[in-house]
Order: structure tokens, then C-alpha cells, then sequence
């Protein structure tokens, strides 16, 4: 058996996926309590899909983040791109399901639950879709007891990340909430990597894909960015109170100036009339 090592950087790659898993969520439950607030169907749709973005996009740059600092001895590690690329579609195809059931659900309780099981469901499925795409000099197995506490990690997490979605909107709620996601989301991967074990098979062959620097560093940095710049454009977004309170200064404003208006119209002096000739 080869020795796994899951922090090869010590806890650079362990704090950094877990802050990004933080990003990810905050940005989804944002999202998704301004499409539960939206007047208007194209809107909620609107918001519902950067929140299907947002999560799957966080968790899986959660996930590769980590699997940077992750090594064996004895065999280097390459990645399945098509694989790899897949997982990520994979989870915000699954995620953004259990988004939308919630978003646009009738019985609150039953659509929370099919969009925890369903969320969850797709974060495990990245998660093992990902460990798919590994390419080392040996084989992978699996502990199947731990393998089944990730998944319910991963379901019993989603289902709090989207309760905390349908029931909390003040902001501090929603920055502890994703900080419980985060932290959910990372032992959910760390539970699933206890679950691995190699065994190394010596092979001077070249190993197929690419390294984690070649491809999945560059593409983290990527999505990581657009979590960065996703995050300013919705924190800059009015939420449906502020735009309330806009429409309702404006309707005050022209309400006072047609009152005026008339008022003047009213006061105005009526000219006197030539007199006769």
C-alpha cells in the first residue's frame, strides 16, 4: 500500500479549499434568497442559476484545491481531463436540480427535502467523479462504510445549507450558515479521501492525463475568480427590500411634485380683460 498523504503543502490546501467552499456557499444562499424574493419568473430564474453556479463551482474548487496538497508515495499523480471537466458539470447540473426544486417547490417541506438529497447527491457524485479521473501506477479502492458517511454528510449538509436559504436573510445569519456549509463541505471530502487506499504498482510507463499543475491549478485560479467577481456583482445588488424602498421614495417623490404642480396651476392669477374700446 502506497502512504497517502492529504496535506502535502501542510494547511495551505486544507484552509484555502475550505475558504473557497465558504465563497461558494455564501454566494449560493445569497443567491438563492434573492430568487425566493424575486416578483418576477425570469428574475428568480435568473438567480437561481448563479446560485446553481455558485455552489457546484465553490465545491468543486473546493474539492481540487484540496487534492492539490493530496500525494503518494511511490507514483505520481496525473488527471483525466474529460473526466475532470465533467465532475465540475456534473455538480452544478445535479446542484442546480436541487436548487430549482426548492426555488420553485409549493410544499416548503418536501421540496426541501428532495433538494437536500438531490444537492448532496451531487456533491458526492463530483466528489467520487473527480477521484475517478486519478491516473497513478496502481490501483484505488474504497471503504465503503466511509463512503456512505460522506454521502450522508454530503445530503444532510445541502439540506441545512437550504434551509438556512428558505428561513435566514439577515446577512450575519448567512455568513455563519456558509462558514457551516464550509466547514460540512470539507469534511465531507476529507471523510471520503479516509476512504481511499492505493496500492502502488512500480511502472516506469508514462502516465496519461495531466499533472495537477498543468490543468487543475489553472483552472481553480479561473473559477475561483469568478467566484471572487460573481460575489461583488451580487453584493452590489440591491436586495427586494432596498428596491421596495426605492420604488416607494420614487412613487412619494412624484406623488409631492404632481401635488405641487397642481397646487401652482391652481393659484395662478387669472389675467383681467382688456377693457372696451
Amino acid at each position: 500500500m502506497g502512504h497517502l498523504d492529504h496535506a502535502a503543502y501542510g494547511w495551505l490546501t486544507p484552509v484555502l479549499s475550505y475558504v473557497m467552499a465558504c465563497i461558494g456557499a455564501a454566494l449560493g444562499l445569497r443567491c438563492t434568497v434573492c430568487a425566493l424574493a424575486a416578483t418576477t419568473g425570469s428574475s428568480r430564474r435568473n438567480w437561481l442559476l448563479t446560485a446553481a453556479s455558485a455552489i457546484g463551482t465553490g465545491i468543486w474548487t473546493m474539492h481540487f484545491v484540496a487534492m492539490l496538497g493530496f500525494d503518494v508515495t511511490g507514483t505520481e499523480i496525473h488527471y483525466n481531463v474529460p473526466l475532470t471537466v465533467l465532475s465540475l458539470l456534473g455538480a452544478m447540473l445535479v446542484v442546480g436540480a436541487g436548487v430549482f426544486a426548492v426555488g420553485y417547490g409549493r410544499a416548503r417541506g418536501r421540496s426541501l427535502v428532495l433538494g437536500g438529497l438531490t444537492t448532496g447527491l451531487g456533491v458526492a457524485s463530483m466528489h467520487y467523479l473527480g477521484m475517478a479521473a486519478l491516473r497513478l501506477h496502481g490501483s484505488v479502492s474504497y471503504d465503503p462504510l466511509m463512503v456512505g458517511l460522506s454521502v450522508v454528510i454530503a445530503v444532510v449538509a445541502a439540506t441545512a445549507a437550504l434551509w438556512a436559504a428558505l428561513n435566514i436573510k439577515s446577512p450575519v445569519a448567512v455568513t455563519v450558515a456558509s462558514l457551516v456549509m464550509g466547514a460540512a463541505v470539507s469534511s465531507m471530502h476529507y471523510t471520503g479521501m479516509l476512504a481511499v487506499a492505493v496500492r502502488v504498482v512500480p511502472s516506469e510507463q508514462a502516465l496519461p492525463g495531466a499533472t495537477a499543475m498543468q490543468f487543475i491549478f489553472p483552472l481553480a485560479v479561473g473559477l475561483g475568480s469568478y467566484l471572487f467577481i460573481t460575489s461583488a456583482f451580487v453584493a452590489l445588488s440591491p436586495t427586494a427590500d432596498e428596491r421596495a424602498a426605492s420604488a416607494s421614495a420614487s412613487a412619494s417623490a412624484s406623488a409631492s411634485a404632481a401635488r405641487h404642480l397642481g397646487g401652482g396651476q391652481a393659484a395662478a392669477p387669472v389675467a383681467p380683460s382688456a377693457p372696451a374700446g
